[in-house]
């Protein structure tokens, strides 16, 4: 069974956790603007024999935004990675396995940089953090903010620009992702600490050039047809990490969600460090 906690740290503010299972830790880390609940199809296959942990990013979902300044992509980085690390530190201080998408994986190479989570293995799908590029279009996009032109142009003109997968699977995860989106208020400060790792021109925000200091196992996760983070970023990281793995799908920005049936498999063989040739 997966329940929905709110954990309050000594640092100040709140991290809600959807969490389930016995058996080694896997922690999950959503991208820009969705939540824990975006996991919902991983979450009881992967409990089955793991803990599992998928959290809300500090102010997404229902989590807090904590406090500090917002000038700088340090800034940005320790905004999204700090709770989190305090968290793991008191419910999963043991070693963990951290899957990580979009702005989850810059997360997740983070929690295995510092150091202070002992992080055994690393799934990064369409992660930021390896590198500078970023396609003009989702920067033009991210700094629009996402959240407000999906309040702007409503759920089907917003389905039209991002067209979720024809798949009954595929439409539920998109109704729940424009859900998240469209909340009213926005998510001010998390946009504010997003918008310091991603400027609209130069570098966006990558720990490109500390890859080759990553020891654990890390499997990459990329859509071929991906209009955010060009794939050749995860080629050069394959190259950069000591104990890597690049697994390349049909898909685009999202392929966890838009081929799970492709990516779940792979990622429980690699999470149980078995070989395993899995087709696009």
């Amino acid at each position: 069974m997966v329940q929905a906690r709110t954990h309050w740290l000594k640092s100040g503010g709140a991290l809600r956790v959807l969490e389930g299972g016995e058996g080694p830790p896997v922690v999950l880390l959503h991208g820009r603007g969705h939540a824990a609940a975006m996991w919902f199809s991983y979450l009881t296959v992967l409990a089955r024999g793991r803990r599992v942990l998928a959290l809300d990013l500090p102010g997404f979902g229902l989590s807090s935004s904590p406090e500090g300044a917002l000038r700088t992509g340090e800034n940005g980085v320790r905004f999204f990675t700090e709770p989190v690390e305090e968290l793991l530190e008191t419910l999963a201080p043991g070693p963990v396995a951290v899957v990580g998408h979009s702005l989850g994986g810059l997360v997740a190479l983070e929690l295995a940089l510092r150091g202070k989570v002992p992080v055994e293995r690393l799934v990064l799908i369409d992660s930021m953090g390896l590198g500078p590029e970023m396609t003009p279009l989702a920067r033009t996009f991210f700094r629009a903010g996402p959240e407000r032109v999906a309040r702007t142009l409503g759920q089907q003109l917003f389905d039209r620009l991002l067209p979720p997968p024809e798949t009954p699977l595929g439409r539920r995860l998109g109704a729940l992702g424009y859900e998240l989106l469209a909340v009213p208020g926005g998510r001010p400060r998390a946009a504010k600490a997003f918008n310091t790792l991603v400027p609209l021109m130069g570098g966006v925000f990558h720990r490109g050039e500390q890859l080759a200091s990553v020891k654990q196992p890390v499997l990459l996760v990329w859509g071929e047809k991906e209009d955010t983070l060009p794939v050749s970023l995860a080629v050069e990281a394959s190259k950069r990490l000591p104990e890597a793995r690049l697994l390349r799908v049909v898909a685009g920005h999202s392929p966890h969600l838009e081929r799970p049936e492709v990516v779940l498999p792979a990622l429980k063989a690699f999470l149980e460090d078995v070989p395993e040739k899995t087709a696009p």
